[in-house]
């Protein structure tokens, strides 16, 4: 697979996020998800994504033991910042210093390595101002336990004032065709002071994997049941703007994850989705979308079949909400 760079970190262009291995999406098994982080580097995805919240440390257990005799093939990225998640996007931040230096400790060892090749700072509370924040996190690349900082789900005055203090080398917040706020007021400025960007939930929480029955089924425990594009009338319209997007994919032969995937890869350089699966099968697929060139005319008629405005539901609750673009 081809490389990118965030800043002036080299990954594959496309990551795996391995969170729904831990929880969210239902259940999972520990083997088959080993499989897939297997299978990902096998095919060059080497750009792992993580948190120290997903499964309340499972999930950094879980690729620490995949990746134990593979580690010098991997790009392993993972978070702190979030104590506890309620649902419907709520959590409760912690962006102390005295937290970020106790948390980075906690993941080195759930990940059973020597240093972090990137830290985020997963939200943020404006009761703790950045430059504090961001100085402790400096401190940890002093002390050699982390290579490069990001930030997640931060404003763009923000990410300019954490750059100030070091170097930020990604942004990870949602975008996607369903979501596509971050292009207006953030992505440019990204652009302006060389970070990389890294969407999540890159393919519209699933509305965009052209699976749109099991948007009507979801399985017990998924979180996308308290989400507001998921409900009632929402959901419905939401659905039909996804089969918009597997009709376009129907014509260019290929599937409607690729479309999506390879839609966000042509809008800069130094973007690097990392789609999340436990299933190999969808792992190809997902990778498969690296080889995928759209034309101009092709992206313009993508992203005209998804209008923004015609998004129906926030992303998060209202309360969700509070936590992002901070």
């Amino acid at each position: 697979m081809n490389k990118r760079t965030l800043g002036s970190l080299e990954v594959s262009a496309l990551g795996l996020g391995c969170m729904g291995m831990s929880e969210t999406y239902g259940p999972a098994d520990d083997t088959e998800s080993i499989g897939v982080i297997h299978r990902a580097l096998d095919l060059g995805v080497t750009f792992l994504d993580t948190a120290d919240v997903y499964g309340t440390g499972h999930n950094e257990e879980l690729v620490g033991r995949a990746i134990a005799d593979r580690r010098d093939e991997v790009v392993v990225a993972t978070k702190f910042g979030i104590r506890r998640v309620v649902g419907g996007g709520v959590v409760e931040v912690d962006n102390s210093p005295v937290y970020a230096r106790t948390a980075v400790e906690a993941s080195l060892r759930r990940l059973n390595v020597d240093v972090i090749d990137l830290y985020y700072l997963h939200r943020r509370t404006a009761e703790v101002p950045i430059e504090d924040t961001i100085g402790a996190m400096a401190e940890l690349v002093t002390a050699g336990k982390v290579r490069h900082l990001g930030l997640s789900e931060v404003n763009a005055d923000t990410l300019r004032q954490a750059h100030a203090v070091h170097p930020i080398t990604a942004l990870q917040s949602e975008y996607s065709l369903f979501n596509r706020a971050l292009a207006d007021s953030v992505l440019p400025v990204a652009r302006e002071l060389g970070i990389g960007v890294v969407p999540y939930s890159p393919v519209g929480r699933g509305f965009l994997t052209g699976n749109l029955d099991l948007l009507r089924n979801l399985p017990e425990g998924d979180f996308r049941h308290g989400l507001p594009q998921f409900q009632g009338e929402n959901l419905d319209r939401n659905i039909a703007l996804a089969e918009r997007i597997t009709g376009l994919a129907t014509t260019l032969g290929v599937t409607p994850v690729q479309v999506a995937l390879a839609w966000l890869l042509a809008q800069d350089e130094h973007i690097v989705p990392i789609p999340g699966t436990k299933r190999i099968k969808y792992l190809e697929e997902n990778a498969g979308a690296a080889d995928v060139t759209l034309s101009p005319d092709q992206l313009a008629e993508i992203s005209s079949a998804v209008p923004v405005e015609a998004v129906s539901g926030a992303r998060y609750t209202a309360a969700g909400l509070a936590a992002v673009n901070q």
